[in-house]
C-alpha cells in the first residue's frame, strides 16, 4: 500500500502540472502568435522483482517476469508551432506570417528575441517596434511625413510621400527559423530565446527557402483549440480523481491492516 500511495502522488503531480498547462493555454487563446504547449511525460524506473526471460527454480523460462513501476513525471513541455488562424485587421502595421519563420527584435539586454506577433508600431523617432518598444532587427525607420506604408510578401518595406507619386522603399523585414523551434525559451512578451537544444537561428527573405510569407493587414491568431483544451481539461480531471481514489483506498486498506493488529 505505501507502494500504491507514492506512485499515486506521482499521478497527482502530474496531471496537476497538466492542468496548469491547460489552463495557460486557454489564458492565451486570444493573444496573437500563441503556440499552444503540452506536456510530455515518462514512466518512472521499474523495481524489477523477477526479470522477464529468466530461468525459474525448476529451469523453466520465466515469461513475463516481474516489474512493478513507480509512477509518472512530467520530463518537459512541447511548443506546438502550427500557423494559426490569419485574421483580417485591414490595418497596415498589422503583419502575419503566413508559414514559417519569425519577426526578429532587438532586446534591451543586446539580445535578438523572436515572435510571431506581428502588431508592429511606431515609436516616437518614427522606427516600426513592437507593442513592448522593441525595435524589429534589422532596424526599420519610416520618413515622418509617410503618408502609406506598404509592407510586401517579400518583406520590402515601402512608403508613399505627399506631393510624390512614385514608392519609396525603406528598408526590408527578414525572418528566422530554427532548426528545432520547440527548443526555444519562451521569455513572455510573446518572445523566444535562442538556445542549444534550438540551434542558432537562419535569417533570409520571406517566401524563399522555406520561410513564411508576409501578410500585410492581417494577423496571425493564438492556435489553441478551446473545444480540445476543454477535453483535455476534463480528462485531466477524471485522471486526478481517479488518482486521488488510490490514495483513498490504499488508506483504507492500512486502516484495516492496523485495526486486525
Amino acid at each position: 500500500m505505501i507502494g500504491a500511495l507514492q506512485v499515486a502522488k506521482t499521478g497527482l503531480s502530474a496531471q496537476d502540472t497538466q492542468l496548469q498547462l491547460i489552463s495557460n493555454n486557454l489564458a492565451n487563446v486570444s493573444t496573437v502568435g500563441y503556440k499552444k504547449e503540452r506536456a510530455v511525460f515518462e514512466d518512472l524506473l521499474y523495481q524489477t522483482v523477477r526479470q522477464p526471460g529468466a530461468q525459474s527454480a525448476d529451469d523453466s523460462q520465466l515469461p513475463s517476469g516481474l516489474q512493478l513501476g513507480n509512477g509518472v513525471r512530467v520530463v518537459g513541455t512541447q511548443k506546438l508551432f502550427t500557423t494559426g488562424d490569419l485574421e483580417v485587421t485591414d490595418q497596415a502595421f498589422d503583419v502575419a506570417i503566413n508559414g514559417d519563420g519569425f519577426f526578429q527584435v532587438q532586446l534591451p539586454s543586446g539580445e535578438i528575441g523572436y515572435t510571431r506577433n506581428g502588431e508592429l508600431h511606431l515609436d516616437s523617432e518614427s522606427r516600426l517596434v513592437t507593442a513592448e518598444g522593441y525595435l524589429l532587427d534589422p532596424e526599420i525607420t519610416l520618413p515622418e511625413d509617410t503618408q502609406t506604408l506598404i509592407i510586401a510578401s517579400d518583406g520590402t518595406v515601402s512608403v508613399t510621400l505627399p506631393d510624390d507619386a512614385d514608392v519609396e522603399e525603406v528598408g526590408k523585414i527578414e525572418l528566422a527559423t530554427f532548426v528545432n523551434p520547440q527548443g526555444l525559451e519562451a521569455i513572455g512578451q510573446n518572445l523566444y530565446l535562442e538556445t542549444a537544444a534550438s540551434g542558432a537561428p537562419q535569417t533570409g527573405t520571406p517566401g524563399e527557402d522555406g520561410l513564411g510569407t508576409l501578410e500585410q493587414g492581417m494577423l496571425e491568431g493564438s492556435n489553441v483549440n478551446a473545444t480540445e483544451e476543454l477535453v483535455d481539461m476534463i480528462t485531466t480531471q477524471r485522471a486526478y480523481e481517479m488518482n486521488s481514489k488510490v490514495i483513498s483506498a490504499a488508506d483504507e486498506m492500512l486502516s484495516f491492516v492496523t485495526q486486525q493488529l
